[in-house]
């Protein structure tokens, strides 16, 4: 068994299909989809597609790349949002400074809300960093000391000293299809210093599809291939890395249940 704990099925790119889609991840082992709240104006449209298939779940928050968009969103709001029962975690927000698509300072101030309403609640903070390591372990470590958060860095393509700062401040780790490429050698270099407690995989579907689907749109069942590359990296069996994520992501995603 896997789980898919990043993906964007409300994405145009799954409307024709996405009851296959959804078979197709139980086919390929994925039992359980996290799919990623980008705006929380388009909350409803992911809350339906978690409300839809009793195998997915949900979160709520703003993209970066959306933050000057949704600065009006109260952390109380997310926090409203965040108790219905299909709803296991906020976000993804973070930093994002490899587009700047939106004002820096916009975007810290929509992480901090985030990060109040990933406090209050006890949900996991599902964070986006790009090209912002600095920033992000300054924000990190300054809001942990006003009280824990639970967090994980989603996608993680960032340096070594941000996965170590994430992980020693009680944050997990999430690896995509980015793994996988035959210039990721760093990145699986980094992978073997994250403790196997704090891994998780993803798909950041429909971005960012595993070897031997680079290029191609990306879907929850080939998560399968970012944890055969991540057992590979560890020397471990695959079915070892199955369990080990399976069992993070029920610790961190505390909320969602075992269906």
């Amino acid at each position: 068994m896997l789980i898919d704990t990043h993906c964007h099925l409300d994405f145009p790119d799954f409307a024709a299909e996405l009851d296959e889609i959804v078979v197709r991840a139980h086919a390929a082992g994925v039992r359980q989809m996290i799919t990623i709240s980008t705006r929380v104006k388009k909350f409803p449209e992911i809350l339906a597609i978690a409300e839809r298939y009793p195998t997915v779940f949900c979160s709520v928050g703003t993209h970066p790349h959306n933050a000057d968009e949704e600065l009006d969103v109260t952390v109380d709001e997310l926090v409203g949002l965040s108790h219905h029962p299909r709803v296991v975690a906020i976000g993804e927000a973070g930093l994002d400074y490899f587009y700047d698509n939106a004002p820096r300072e916009a975007q810290a101030e929509g992480l901090r809300n985030h990060i109040a309403a990933a406090r209050l609640t006890g949900l996991p903070l599902v964070i986006h960093s790009r090209s912002a390591d600095e920033d992000m372990a300054a924000i990190l470590t300054e809001e942990t000391q006003k009280g824990a958060f639970p967090f994980l860095l989603h996608c993680f393509s960032s340096g070594a000293d941000l996965a170590r700062v994430g992980v020693e401040l009680g944050g997990y780790v999430s690896f995509s299809g980015i793994l996988t490429f035959p210039k990721s050698e760093e990145l699986r270099q980094i992978a073997k210093t994250v403790p196997v407690d704090r891994m998780l995989v993803e798909t950041d579907a429909p971005y960012l599809a595993p070897k031997p689907f680079r290029g191609k749109r990306n879907e929850p069942a080939y998560v399968a291939h970012t944890a055969s590359t991540l057992a590979e990296t560890l020397g471990m069996s695959e079915t070892e890395i199955a369990t080990i994520t399976t069992e993070n992501a029920f610790r961190i995603f505390s909320k969602m249940p075992r269906v």
